[in-house]
């Protein structure tokens, strides 16, 4: 199709295929980030619920527990279907990048909620009337960005519904006649420009945790 791998890059990088791949990027970024703080958020909130200091009893416990347990053994593409039709099945009329961010919310929720849960739990009893929350953030953060970064490349699995994500895109764009090298090669190094800058942000924070902790001791 093309005379030289130049003449290929060349039409790979054409304007109206970094528009498409921007649209794609950006979708990735989306699903990724909102996802993961909205996902931080109701799972804060299920670690509160099922913490025996905070709620002992049934029902709110109970739920929290079963919530977490069942939506972190099953396998992120399972959610992406059901969710998928169930949506159809209720006739509910929305877009397929709307099931894929739901689908990640719930998700980043259910594991979330057992990070924050593993931090909480490791401040010792007399310390709970103190801070809390400053002291457990120094034990969430490295495996909840950890999280994040990983959860940054599950999002690829929305391409199996259709999503225009970073996935989708490159197999749209192989399936144009580029190679899979070209096209595979171009959406590993925008993953990278995704995970890498999380990574850091996270290493970043986790410094300043920990020398505002040296501090005040």
């Amino acid at each position: 199709m093309w005379a030289t791998w130049q003449d290929e890059v060349a039409a790979f990088f054409s304007p109206y295929h970094i528009a498409f791949l921007a649209e794609a990027f950006g979708h990735t970024l989306a699903l990724s980030w909102i996802g993961a703080l909205a996902g931080f958020a109701i799972g804060f909130g299920l670690a509160l619920c099922r913490h025996p200091r905070l709620f002992a009893a049934w029902p709110q416990r109970t739920l929290a527990i079963a919530y977490v347990e069942v939506f972190r053994r099953i396998p992120f593409l399972v959610k992406l279907m059901c969710l998928f039709f169930a949506f159809q099945f209720a006739g509910l009329h929305v877009s397929l990048f709307a099931v894929a961010l739901t689908t990640v919310v719930l998700s980043a929720a259910a594991f979330s909620a057992e990070i924050i849960r593993t931090g909480l739990d490791s401040i010792p009893g007399p310390q709970w009337d103190a801070a809390v929350l400053p002291q457990a953030w120094r034990i969430m953060l490295p495996p909840g960005f950890g999280y994040v970064v990983g959860f940054i490349k599950s999002t690829s699995i929305a391409s199996q519904i259709g999503v225009l994500e970073l996935t989708y895109a490159a197999k749209v764009m192989n399936t144009k006649g580029f190679s899979a090298l070209l096209c595979f090669g171009t959406v590993l190094l925008l993953y990278f420009a995704i995970c890498f800058p999380t990574k850091m942000l996270g290493e970043k924070l986790e410094r300043r945790l920990n020398r505002g902790s040296s501090h005040a001791t």
